[in-house]
């Protein structure tokens, strides 16, 4: 009975962990995923004089190169000088050439930040006057299109290979040393050995057009190849590419001299394959942490060895599934994996998961940093999407641990009745034997004898055919072992997806960053607003409304700009931005003017779009001054909109 109910207990623990865990965060100032947090013009503004430079602000460091700031004229020219310096650590300037005329200027930035990941954007100030722009940008994020969707395959296949390798090998090691002789569970491991090879020599080409022009033609570049060599990310690359030769030393070592030693010498090898093996795959593991997220931000010297053993606790216990799998599908008859094996490896399975929600809780707080993170940004959505999974991975692992535990249970009835059988099944040969040896020698000796070596190549298929029936019989003949094939199937299947979100969540923008990017580029607005509502000079009006159209991807920032803001012709402007501060292109904007205490209006305004986020109109007449409500209605999808208001005074 405390056999059963152990079991049960330890399931019901690693779920609540599994789901609640990742929740147990405070706010912390971790950092990765650089962001714009400022910049100097600010978007949208209208300066009188032409600046000398333009300064952007990042939530930290990032790298350059001599095109990463740009700005762009009305007509799509360059007009800085190129060469941004650094101006503060995390500002960085970028100079204008003398005598800019008026007109609406594009500031364009593609910069890598310290975890590796591309961060791209732009938006617009004029000067003077607003005024028509050819320059088209997109809200396309830094390493889209072609190369960024082959960039992305790389780091899944190279995830991949790094889980099957190292848990392939341990699964061998310490739960099924008789597995090294079994052909299956060797081309397992050396595929994902050539697997992560691979996709490390696939990334390393691609890196330099994933972090600049996105070209598929600059994939084969020496000189940028070049220069990806001497970045953090390369040097990582090259580092993984050295371990995998040390590693290859080690597959060789294992399914080789290990597997032709008995029993006893194998213990003495044991051991020093243990240490070996432990050495190289923290060393793959730590290519991605001195590269990614854990080598940036809060407490990186204790961020690196957790995501060191992250990724082991993924690679035992996903890895191992897939070993396991194939050794209950794959293995031959006269070697069976034992429920020993499956015992050892469901022992190294629950202390891997143990491990993985440990971890998972402090990079969770790091990353995320508040409760509404997780619903409030992407990074959150799909880490709330990876911990279902987990949880279901966990629940059909333990109904794999129940078959686990039945098949020890049986394991010697059911080889008293395998011998039964090829018992019974010599005793039937034997009976059966004078005849047959009487048909098979006329069909054997004759061929032999005319040399007929297709018939006698016929008879091996057919024996051969015969044998692989008699095999899968064997396997399929024990209800326990099926049901643990049937189980171990579906984790590999959910273990699939879980490992699809887990990479696309380390090349998503942390929300923690995300959330203190928006705050910071509200806060830059308010300031602008304040700024421009009190400046009696220009007369100018600057509004930013929050809203909310409450479809999918319907949050974002409205402002309005109203110059000079008095009664008679007005320019304005209007502004839609994400919560992350990014030009929003919704498909409808629409202004209207209300004059409550005269009865005036609502006075209709339909913008024209002028570039991604941005709309304009001209000649928009104020009859006379009071205090005016400004209304914007925003749509976002066919049927989700909004019409969100301030009111202000004009004139």
């Amino acid at each position: 009975m405390r056999q059963t109910i152990a079991p049960r207990v330890r399931m019901i623990v690693l779920l609540f962990l599994a789901v609640t865990g990742a929740l147990l965060a405070g706010a912390g100032p971790a950092a990765a995923h650089a962001a714009l947090t400022g910049s100097d013009p600010a978007q949208g503004v209208v300066v009188d004089k032409a600046p000398t430079q333009v300064t952007l602000t990042f939530s930290e460091t990032v790298s350059l190169n001599d095109d990463s700031l740009r700005v762009l004229d009305p007509k799509g020219a360059r007009v800085d000088k190129g060469k941004p310096s650094d101006v503060s650590g995390t500002s960085y300037a970028v100079q204008l050439h003398s005598g800019l005329p008026d007109g609406t200027y594009t500031v364009t930035y593609q910069v890598v930040s310290a975890d590796s990941h591309p961060v791209a954007g732009a938006y617009t100030f004029s000067i003077g006057s607003p005024s028509e722009t050819s320059v088209s940008v997109s809200d396309q994020t830094a390493g889209g299109g072609v190369v960024g969707g082959l960039y992305g395959f790389g780091r899944y296949v190279s995830y991949a290979g790094f889980i099957v390798l190292v848990g392939g090998a341990a699964f061998v090691l310490a739960c099924w040393q008789r597995g090294t002789g079994v052909r299956a569970l060797q081309r397992l491991v050396v595929s994902g050995w050539l697997a992560m090879t691979a996709a490390t020599l696939f990334l390393l080409l691609l890196r330099g057009s994933y972090t600049g022009s996105g070209k598929l033609g600059d994939i084969f570049d020496l000189e940028l190849l070049g220069q990806v060599l001497q970045t953090k990310t390369g040097a990582a690359l090259v580092s993984r590419l050295l371990l995998l030769a040390a590693a290859a030393l080690f597959i060789a070592v294992l399914f080789g001299a290990y597997d032709k030693r008995e029993d006893e010498e194998k213990r003495d090898l044991t051991f020093g394959l243990a240490v070996g093996g432990i050495v190289v795959a923290a060393g793959l593991a730590a290519s991605w942490a001195m590269a990614e997220h854990a080598s940036t931000g809060l407490q990186p010297a204790v961020a690196m060895p957790v995501d060191v053993l992250h990724l082991l606790a993924v690679a035992a216990w996903l890895g191992g599934l897939a070993a396991l799998l194939v050794a209950l599908y794959r293995a031959p008859a006269d070697r069976p994996v034992e429920a020993g094996a499956v015992h050892r490896f469901s022992q190294v399975a629950f202390g891997s998961v143990i491990a993985l929600v440990a971890t998972g809780v402090y990079q969770s707080w790091r990353q995320l940093g508040s409760w509404s993170a997780f619903t409030e940004t992407r990074y959150g959505q799909l880490l709330l999407v990876k911990i279902c999974l987990v949880a279901l991975l966990v629940g059909i692992a333990w109904i794999s641990r129940r078959w686990t535990a039945r098949l020890g249970d049986t394991a010697v009835i059911a080889e008293e009745t395998d011998a039964s059988e090829e018992a019974k099944e010599a005793e039937e040969a034997e009976e059966e034997q004078p005849a047959k040896e009487r048909v098979t020698a006329q069909r054997v000796t004759a061929p032999a004898a005319a040399g007929d070596s297709r018939r006698a190549a016929q008879l091996a298929r057919q024996q051969a055919a015969v044998d692989t029936a008699r095999e899968k019989r064997l396997r399929d003949g024990d209800p326990h072992r099926f049901g643990l094939r049937r189980s171990v199937l579906a984790e590999a299947g959910v273990a699939v997806v879980l490992l699809a979100v887990t990479t696309a969540l380390t090349s998503t923008e942390p929300g923690r960053t995300e959330l203190e990017a928006a705050k910071a580029t509200s806060s830059a607005s308010s300031a602008s607003s304040s700024s421009s509502s009190s400046d009696s000079t220009s007369g100018a009006l600057t509004l930013d409304m929050s809203f909310d159209t409450g479809g999918t991807d319907g949050k974002g920032v409205v402002s309005v700009d109203l110059n000079p803001a008095r009664s008679g012709a007005n320019e304005m402007h209007v502004y839609v931005t994400r919560p992350n501060g990014r030009g929003f292109d919704v498909p409808e904007v629409k202004v209207a003017f209300t004059l409550e205490a005269q009865n005036i209006g609502p006075l209709p305004v339909v913008p024209d779009h002028v570039t991604t986020g941005h709309w304009a109109a001209k000649g928009v007449q104020i009859p006379m001054a009071g205090e005016w409500k400004i209304s914007v209605t925003v749509r976002t999808s066919d049927i989700d909109q909004v019409t969100v208001s301030k009111n202000a005074q004009i004139g």
